[in-house]
């Protein structure tokens, strides 16, 4: 009998409006997750029409898209059939969290929510809530 997958995601890769504006705000926030941005890789795959930039961690490679022409000029939302309402990373602690949401302040990233307690989830859930510079909803969460 083969054996049951595992719920582990590989890679996830998003289209974002604007590359440029995208690419300076994901360069500054994964390093907070452990990324090391100096094994970021650029390229066009011209038989899809597109720009990408990915990020490389040995966990997990999340890459950033350009638009395709016919949908530049959409607006992101994640309340939208077919779009990511948000993405949440896993911290190991409330203290990581309270640490990437300063430096998510530094960043300028757009709070949503401070880091707080949810007992509407579960009595230990504690996360804070942001959003890229294009209306990209993350959440650093620790549930401990």
């Amino acid at each position: 009998m083969a054996e049951i997958m595992k719920p582990v995601i590989d890679h996830i890769q998003i289209t974002v409006k604007d590359l440029d504006v995208a690419e300076k705000f994901y360069d500054a926030f994964f390093p907070i997750l452990g990324f090391d941005i100096s094994r970021k890789v650029k390229a066009f795959i011209p038989e899809h029409d597109f720009y990408v930039i990915e990020y490389s961690h040995e966990l997990l490679a999340f890459a950033i898209t350009s638009p395709r022409e016919a949908f530049k000029n959409e607006e992101v939302h994640r309340r939208k059939p077919g779009a990511l309402h948000h993405l949440a990373f896993r911290a190991e602690s409330r203290e990581e969290v309270d640490e990437a949401y300063r430096k998510l302040l530094e960043m300028k990233a757009v709070i949503v929510t401070p880091p707080k307690l949810y007992p509407e989830y579960s009595k230990t859930y504690y996360a804070v809530f942001f959003k890229d510079f294009e209306n990209i909803k993350y959440e650093i969460v620790c549930n401990q």
